[in-house]
């Protein structure tokens, strides 16, 4: 059975879209500019998850010299435990190989132990740690990392 999304690049007329994610998943929201430049960014990429409603998630990448950075990862509240953030997650990795990235940061809450248990099983590893990095509610943040095997 084919899931019933699909993952495409994101495009300008997703903002709001996205932002209305954003809202409803993080307490310290990014605003609708913030989400303009990720998608007009030549270091970034924007992925969504599209549903037959329309955009039910998201994930915002930058490479830069070898090096990747999961910016963003979400997926609006009742679209989860469909698989969408997996789905999402590999997209985003594959993207990073095909532009020869050789390894993957992200910060992740602390609390967040549904996040943490989805990058523990691509491989991401704690590598340090943010003090108060997150502000409402304040909260540190776990840095992680993914070595990336480039494909033969």
């Amino acid at each position: 059975m084919d899931a019933p999304y699909r993952i495409r690049p994101a495009v300008l007329a997703d903002a709001p879209a996205l932002v209305a994610i954003e809202r409803r998943c993080f307490g310290d929201p990014w605003s609708e500019a913030s989400f303009r430049e990720a998608l007009g960014s030549a270091w970034n990429f924007v992925l969504v998850a599209q549903a037959s409603r329309g955009v039910a998630g998201y994930l915002i990448g930058r490479e830069a010299g070898g090096i990747g950075e999961v910016l963003n990862l979400a997926v609006a509240p009742e679209f989860r435990r469909r698989g969408m953030g997996e789905a999402l997650l590999e997209a985003g990795l594959a993207a990073f190989r095909r532009s020869r990235v050789d390894e993957v940061f992200l910060e992740v809450r602390e609390s967040n132990t549904s996040a943490r248990a989805l990058y523990t099983r691509y491989g991401f590893r704690p590598v340090g740690q943010r003090s108060a990095y997150y502000r409402n509610p304040k909260e540190d943040a776990l840095v992680l990392r993914l070595e990336l095997s480039q494909p033969a």
